[in-house]
């Protein structure tokens, strides 16, 4: 990486001054602020650029990733200002789109199940969750299965069990959990875009 002589004494200066305000008790942290910005920024110019497509709704926006190159994991996602539909720009879900990736620290990555009645919740695998969501769908549908209404006409719906969509999912995952509602016989569909 190349610096310049104007850029060494920037950095410098600002090195220099921080360094003598943090012995007069002055707050730093929009300089390590500021420093942290620089690194990211010359990790982007060393990383590996993967150009992707948002999948959010049907525009297709387009998207770079900033790949490292010893780990292959994503530090960055930004638009992409030669792609034709959004120029770079991005909408709120797209510029959240880095969220999505393992870089969140806030991804679910155990169940949590709290027993009837309890009062703490215990971590469990998905090998416990996913049998027991299976088993309670179908005794729930087995049980409150309506199949014909008042006038006696076959309707085959279950109005015990609802479907409440997400603005996480694009297009084509909305699309498949809603075949999936209609085919277990839910009439209760929403969707977090209409609230």
């Amino acid at each position: 990486m190349e610096i310049t002589r104007r850029g060494f004494l920037k950095v410098s200066g600002a090195v220099g001054s921080g360094i003598a305000l943090s012995g007069l008790g002055i707050d730093l942290r929009p300089v390590h602020a500021y420093a942290d910005e620089l690194d990211k920024m010359n990790r982007v110019k060393m990383a590996k650029q993967v150009s992707t497509i948002c999948a959010y709704c049907s525009c297709g926006c387009g998207l770079i990733c900033s790949v490292d190159k010893l780990t292959g994991k994503i530090f960055n996602i930004e638009g992409d200002a030669d792609h034709p539909i959004n120029e770079g720009t991005l909408c709120a879900k797209g510029a959240g789109f880095f969220d999505l990736t393992e870089a969140n620290k806030h991804r679910l990555k155990k169940v949590l199940y709290r027993a009837p009645y309890a009062t703490e919740w215990e971590e469990k695998d998905w090998d416990f969750a996913i049998p027991r969501i299976a088993r309670l769908i179908k005794d729930t549908r087995d049980k409150e299965f309506i199949t014909k209404n008042a006038k006696g006409e076959l309707v085959n719906r279950c109005e015990t069990i609802g479907h409440y969509g997400s603005s996480n999912v694009d297009n084509e995952e909305c699309w498949l959990m809603v075949a999936k509602a209609r085919a277990l016989g839910m009439v209760y569909i929403d969707h977090q875009a209409r609230v």
